[in-house]
């Protein structure tokens, strides 16, 4: 398998760190600041797109100004690690929402979920859901009280 030095160049690189800070930038905008013609430029955004190194573009929204004021880290063990029990949690988890993030883990627990709810009621509601989704062995929730970083765009 190429290594990524081999798949993604100085110029894919800038491309990249500039979209994560801002995705609307034009690829006029993009092409200017790597001193590349716009179509060169857009066919390695195309290619980038195509090879699963950029997965989506989104807007990031504040969860405060949308009132997911509590994030919540969920820890799960469960006694069940077949391949069934995984897809039907999996399942139940993909419909909920304001589960935000789903992780299998290694070490003490089994998976970990990122929440991000209005309030304890909220939370509640949703513990609720989790529970009847399948058999949990222990369910354990941690409640960040303040938010000190928050970075989406990755390393590159």
């Amino acid at each position: 398998m190429a290594s990524i030095s081999e798949i993604l160049d100085q110029n894919d690189r800038h491309i990249l760190k500039l979209l994560q800070q801002d995705a609307t930038q034009s690829l006029e905008k993009l092409a200017e600041a790597l001193s590349l013609s716009t179509n060169a430029c857009w066919r390695r955004v195309k290619r980038m797109e195509a090879n699963g190194v950029i997965e989506r573009r989104v807007a990031l929204v504040s969860p405060e100004a949308v009132g997911l004021n509590i994030t919540v880290f969920v820890s799960v063990k469960t006694d069940d690690h077949s391949a069934e029990w995984l897809e039907n949690f999996a399942c139940a988890t993909a419909s909920i929402a304001e589960v935000v993030e789903f992780y299998r883990m290694a070490g003490d627990i089994d998976y970990l979920l990122k929440l991000m709810v209005r309030d304890v009621a909220d939370y509640d509601r949703v513990y609720k859901k989790l529970i009847n989704a399948a058999t949990l062995s222990d369910v354990s929730a941690s409640f960040a009280m303040e938010r000190i970083k928050y970075e989406t765009a990755l390393p590159i």
